[in-house]
């Protein structure tokens, strides 16, 4: 299935859901009609109860490359940036990073490439990301007299220090996957990050759905720690909400039966 030429979408028997940005000529650049595609998959998916993992690729030769400058200052893009649809959730732009946050299953993304500017942005809303050693990493946007505005301020901070952040946002300079990996930007490295990515998602939608999601948001809605009490007591609500429940039952079983669970999707 897809949602139009920008980006493909497919789910598999296990519940994995591979996303492929589509548009290899331009090293995937974002213009208006990949920023639709990518919201519009981010609510599919947030939707689709099959799904238990995603992965998210670039066709061709790299991951993103960042903003269509051709597309700057054109259909009125300046004047939509103070937009809000919803307040808590930010822009178009905002949204295309961080609604992945809004996926109740884990999201994985895969860097290969150029991953520069508003595409190390979508990577960065992601839980978890592979990129390939030699993959081209960027917070670029002052190149072209910026800043980062798609959600940065929400994802960066969770990965790096803020002196390491300023350095790399101050100059834009260009890390490579091994760098970024050693900074904390990325997971981790292979020289074949899809498979890696692909292996992960199918562990992850073999484990109890129920409680993978629960993990997601117990560990987005907390890792600040700015309410170590919220906290506390989001790690007790999850918990009693899992206990007795059917897949918690069914991995007590198949562990006690040594056998592969059987799981059901969330309703």
């Amino acid at each position: 299935m897809g949602t139009g030429q920008r980006i493909l979408l497919e789910v598999d028997d296990a519940g994995v859901a591979t996303v492929t940005l589509n548009r290899a000529e331009k090293h995937n650049a974002l213009d208006t009609a990949m920023f639709d595609a990518l919201l519009d998959v981010t609510s599919e998916l947030a939707a689709d109860r099959r799904v238990r993992a995603v992965v998210v690729h670039g066709a061709g030769k790299s991951f993103c490359s960042g903003l269509d400058i051709s597309s700057l200052g054109g259909n009125g893009l300046a004047d939509s940036l103070l937009e809000r649809d919803d307040a808590d959730r930010g822009n178009h732009a905002q949204r295309v990073s961080l609604d992945w946050r809004h996926v109740p299953a884990p999201v994985i993304t895969v860097i290969h490439g150029n991953c520069f500017g508003g595409g190390l942005q979508i990577a960065l809303g992601a839980d978890i990301r592979y990129a390939t050693p030699d993959a081209r990493l960027s917070i670029m946007e002052v190149k072209w007299g910026l800043v980062p505005d798609m959600g940065i301020t929400q994802t960066l901070p969770g990965l790096l220090a803020a002196d390491v952040a300023k350095e790399l946002t101050f100059t834009g300079r260009i890390l490579s996957g091994t760098e970024a990996h050693d900074l904390g930007l990325v997971t981790g490295t292979a020289d074949d990050p899809l498979s890696r990515a692909l292996d992960l998602a199918h562990e992850i939608a073999a484990k109890s759905p129920h409680a993978v999601r629960a993990a997601k948001q117990l560990y987005d809605e907390t890792w600040s720690g700015a309410d170590p009490a919220g906290a506390l007591l989001l790690e007790s609500k999850l918990q009693v909400e899992l206990i007795g429940s059917p897949n918690q039952l069914e991995a007590v079983h198949a562990g006690m039966e040594r056998r592969e669970p059987r799981f059901t999707d969330p309703d």
